[in-house]
This record gives C-alpha cells, sequence and structure tokens, in this order.
C-alpha cells in the first residue's frame, strides 16, 4: 500500500506532495528510538525491547547505549537512549498505536513536554516513507537537530538517507549544531 499525504515540512518551508511506493519486502523496516531518565534506564530499556519483541517486532540492529543531558527541558536527570532497526509486519499508524500501547503498559506519564520520563519510544523513520498524519509524522520532525537521535543511528545506519532532506544520517550528524554531549556507555 502506498501512503500519499500532503504536508507542511518545515524544514523545506512549503507544501510538498511526495509518496513512496510499496516495500517489496514483506516486513516493513522501522528505526526507533527508545529512551528515558527516570528509574532504572538501563532495564527500562531492555523492558521495552521485550516489549517490542512480544508485539511481532523483529529486532535487526541495537546500537549502544548513550547518555546525554535532557533536550528542551534541563532541570532533569540525563537520558539514556538506544537506537534500534525492527521489521513488522505492520503499517506505520498500527505500528505507532503499538508503540504507544507498549509505553503506557510501562506507566509512561504524559505530564510536561519534554519532561522525565520512564520510557520514550519514537518512530525515526518508516522504511522511505514520508508520513504527515496529525497523530503521526514520518520521518521524525527535529531527527536533524537532535545529536541524541543521530548518534545512536549512526550507529547502526550511517548510509540511511533521510527521505526528506535527501541526506545520510552519518552526514546529519556531521552537519548536527545541537551542543549536547552524547556519551557511549
Amino acid at each position: 500500500m502506498s501512503i500519499r499525504r500532503t504536508y507542511p515540512w518545515p524544514t523545506l518551508g512549503k507544501i510538498k506532495d511526495i509518496w513512496a511506493p510499496e516495500s517489496k519486502e514483506s516486513m516493513n523496516i522501522s528505526y526507533l528510538l527508545i529512551g528515558g531518565n527516570e528509574g532504572d534506564r538501563v532495564v527500562q530499556l531492555s523492558t521495552a525491547r521485550e516489549h517490542i519483541t512480544a508485539a511481532g517486532g523483529e529486532i535487526r540492529r541495537v546500537s549502544s547505549l548513550y547518555e546525554t543531558a535532557a533536550w528542551g527541558k534541563t532541570d532533569q536527570p540525563d537520558f539514556l537512549n538506544q537506537a534500534l532497526e525492527v521489521a513488522t509486519p505492520q503499517e506505520a499508524p498500527d505500528w505507532m498505536t503499538t508503540l504507544l500501547g507498549i509505553e503506557n503498559t510501562m506507566g509512561r506519564q504524559r505530564e510536561a513536554r519534554y519532561g522525565s520520563r520512564n520510557i520514550d519510544i519514537d518512530i525515526l523513520f518508516f522504511n522511505n516513507l514520508i508520513i504527515g498524519l496529525p497523530q503521526l509524522v514520518i520521518p521524525h520532525p527535529e531527527i536533524q537537530n537532535r545529536r541524541f537521535a543521530l548518534t545512536p543511528m549512526e550507529e547502526i545506519a550511517p548510509f540511511f538517507i533521510h527521505p526528506v532532506l535527501g541526506q545520510s544520517i552519518r552526514e546529519l550528524l556531521a552537519a548536527c549544531t545541537d551542543p549536547l554531549q552524547v556519551k557511549i556507555l
């Protein structure tokens, strides 16, 4: 199934009508960023990976764990983040619903934007699709500005091409101006 949407991408400054052809694989490839800064962060990420697998996701690649200061709201503990390449038979909107369900099962509370959280699961990319729905924007619209997402992503997929910006993850990381330090554990 092809997804065709019109979405005003802030990085492009104009409305783009972009579509992606149907994947030839029977599984969709999603790139996720999992992270958190509450509780035992290592255990939380491990639990999230277990839930993703139990939900039918086939984890194919896993980055190292990376620690970084909080982004956006800095008066909170440091985050641990990890990038995953996950194959799923689900389409993007259903996969997002599944991932939100995992966050809820794990006790995620959404109290403040950029606030502390025990787990956060973001879809960074889904195949090479560009999706602009009220509840789902893929690729993640801020990935190019967030070193904490690009660094683990570069470890597992350095040559993946951002379908809107047309640059590889490695190129985006080299150009990223985010000043936050990202430390491998």
